[in-house]
């Protein structure tokens, strides 16, 4: 029994495998336990079986120990898996649909992150998440102090004012037991802040030992959260043929509902990544800000555009083209051309 293909289907501790030879008939179907299922991997194929799995929680480590030990390795995305899924859902059906799906020529598989790229990618959810506490504890104290009569200001650094002023005033009509729990939400806030701040300088760290991370910063809008966020994402560039694939991957591309003959774009699709693609789009906003008091090419090119269509879609279009141009500098291992930015 030579194994061609395995299909693997991930959980917590129960690991379900299907595999085929090369006639295309299942001749290895498993359940095996989390500690067990490597070693029953190895025995049953041979180096260079390739070995497929959803990309799914985990995914990523078991697919660098799996290269480690001579297989290939192929990551689907889960919507991918689905249709090659026969009826009646099982993990055993999963782990047939997921062999399936990868022997279709045209299927597209998920680039496999090194570690380093995952420590870049935690750095940043962990700061998305605090800055979105932050944000939520800002409209906690908002919402509290308006119970008493007090209007707070809608900016945060406004807001950090204006609560100890609210603390030492004796004639608002704030209660002792309501002073207290206000003082404690405001250290809750200093503490968020600091510890958004920290993670700020980690990224500005990283942003300078870098290497692509320092190349990507030449663009415009691009700072080093955003060149930070493009290693996380995209890693070896090679994975994608062009540079309008990474930006389809990142939704910045037209989705297309065409039929019968006739073309229809709509709006950009926004699928892939959303938050690699609201850093871009944010980015161009703010190169967007200042082109029209510059004159190289890419700045006339986003000023005309913004004049003949409308700001937003300057915006986006201006992210489309960071995208490309950053697949171009990270597959060839070259500099910012601002002669070629508007090509």
């Amino acid at each position: 029994m030579k194994l061609m293909r395995i299909g693997v289907d991930l959980a917590k501790n129960v690991f379900q495998v299907h595999g085929v030879d090369h006639r295309e008939k299942a001749v290895w179907r498993k359940r095996l336990t989390r500690d067990r299922w490597l070693q029953a991997v190895s025995e049953a194929a041979e180096p260079g079986c390739e070995i497929a799995m959803e990309a799914c929680a985990g995914a990523h480590h078991w697919a660098r120990q799996l290269q480690a030990r001579g297989f290939r390795v192929k990551l689907i995305a889960p919507q991918y898996v689905k249709p090659y899924v026969p009826r009646n859902k099982s993990d055993a059906k999963d782990a047939e649909g997921i062999c399936e799906a990868m022997s279709r020529p045209s299927m597209r598989f998920v680039p496999i992150k090194t570690v380093e790229q995952q420590d870049i990618q935690a750095v940043h959810r962990i700061r998305t998440r605090l800055v979105d506490d932050r944000t939520a504890k800002g409209n906690q104290i908002r919402g509290l102090v308006a119970e008493y009569g007090l209007v707070a200001p809608k900016e945060l650094s406004s807001l950090r004012q204006a609560i100890p002023c609210w603390l030492e005033e004796a004639g608002n009509d704030l209660s002792t037991r309501f002073r207290r729990l206000l003082h404690g939400l405001w250290q809750d806030l200093l503490t968020l802040d600091a510890r958004v701040a920290e993670l700020e300088d980690e990224i500005r760290v990283l942003a300078k030992t870098d290497p692509d991370a320092i190349r990507l910063q030449q663009l415009r809008g691009v700072g080093p959260i955003v060149a930070t966020a493009l290693v996380a994402s995209i890693g070896d560039a090679r994975q994608y043929t062009n540079g309008r694939q990474l930006a389809a991957s990142l939704g910045l591309t037209p989705a297309q509902h065409s039929s019968g003959g006739k073309e229809r774009l709509l709006g950009i699709s926004k699928r892939g990544n959303a938050y690699v693609r609201s850093l871009l789009v944010h980015g161009a906003r703010a190169m967007l800000r200042t082109a029209a008091t510059k004159d190289d090419a890419l700045s006339r090119w986003v000023t005309q555009l913004a004049e003949r269509s409308h700001p937003n879609v300057a915006c986006v279009a201006l992210a489309n083209k960071t995208a490309r141009m950053a697949w171009a500098m990270l597959r060839h291992g070259t500099d910012y051309q601002p002669g070629l930015a508007a090509a």
